[in-house]
Formats: structure tokens, sequence, C-alpha cells
């Protein structure tokens, strides 16, 4: 069983000293510290520190943390990054918080966590659609923006003048900035009209 470290600091300003200094407190060797200076946008598993850590950790050792928040820039990515290392069969410790999943209380702490995760995931989930209707009610359309018919009928000129001048089909639709089938679906829309008029 071995004691590994992790520390995450947000820029190259700030100083990762005190968790190192708390991590060889308790126990880690200074080559068994993995670090990360990173910004908080990124998830632990797109942090380099992070991903040399989980790919080194084995089953029965002990990822020992200073904070638990050094863990992920949310409670669902440090849930997300405590359940990745737990599933590895990796043990966690948290030295200022207390949390130890091997005790009762830290089990305790870790549920509470998940509990305000996912009351965390439905907060962002209800503002995302809070933000959606607002939008919609100030007439923002969402989707692909209208296409003017009478671009697409020019388009289609273009390229069916092209078509009738030799071109392959690939060759016309890229002339227009369109693909093989977009060329085809037009084409086909086109003939529908044309016989839909023509009955009428």
């Amino acid at each position: 069983m071995r004691l590994l470290g992790y520390t995450r600091v947000s820029t190259v300003n700030q100083d990762a000293q005190l968790q190192l200094d708390a991590l060889v407190d308790s126990g880690v060797q200074k080559r068994d510290v993995f670090a990360d200076v990173t910004s908080g946008s990124r998830t632990a598993i797109e942090r380099p520190g992070m991903k040399r850590l989980l790919d080194y950790a084995e089953s029965g050792d002990t990822v020992v943390v200073w904070r638990i928040d050094r863990l992920g820039r949310s409670l669902i990515d440090v849930l997300n990054t405590v359940n990745l290392l737990r599933d590895k069969g990796v043990k966690i410790q948290s030295l200022s918080d207390g949390i130890d999943p091997e005790t009762t209380s830290g089990r305790l702490m870790l549920g509470m966590l998940a509990t305000l995760a996912e009351y965390e995931r439905e907060l962002i989930t209800e503002r995302v659609n809070a933000g959606i209707a607002a939008a919609r009610q100030n007439g923002t359309r969402f989707g692909r923006p209208p296409v003017d018919p009478a671009v697409i009928a020019e388009k289609l000129d273009i390229a069916l003048d092209a078509r009738a001048k030799g071109r392959t089909a690939e060759e016309a639709a890229r002339l227009v900035g369109w693909s093989r089938a977009t060329l085809y679906r037009h084409q086909q829309a086109a003939r529908d009209r044309d016989s839909v008029s023509q009955q009428v």
C-alpha cells in the first residue's frame, strides 16, 4: 500500500507549498506527489497531473489531498474523481476536511457531498432551462437559422448548370458550398415542388 499525494493550484502565482508540506507531514514521500497548476475550468481528468496519478495509482493505494476541493473544480467534479479512484480500489484521505471513506464519519461526509453534488446538478439544469425559456420569450430562435428559398434556388441553378457542363455531382455541389447529399436533397425538393404545382 502506497500513500500518493495530489496538489492543485489555479495559477502559477499561487503556491502549492502549504499543500505539499501537509502531505509530507502526513507521511507522503515528495516523489509520490502529483501536481497540477491549472485553471478551475478544466475537469480533473483533463489535467496532466491527475491523469498521471490515475494511471499510476493501484488498488490498495491511498490518495492524500490537503482539502477535498483540490480533486475537482466543482462538487460534481470532486465526486466524479472520488468515484474514479474508488472504482480502481484506491482510497482517499483529505487532511483538512477529515474525510476518510474508511471511517463512518468519512463515509457520511462523502454521502453529503454526493447529495450536494446532485443538488448542484439540478440547479445547473434549472438555470439552463430558465435561460432557454427566457431567450425564447425574447424571440431568440434555437437550431439552424432559416435559409432563404431564393438563395437555395440560385445555388441549385448554379449547381445544375455545372452538372449540364459535365461536372460531377460532387464538384457541382462543392461550387456552391454544399455536400453531394445536400445537392441531391435540394434537387428532390425542387422536383417535388414542381410535381405539386403541375397537379394544381
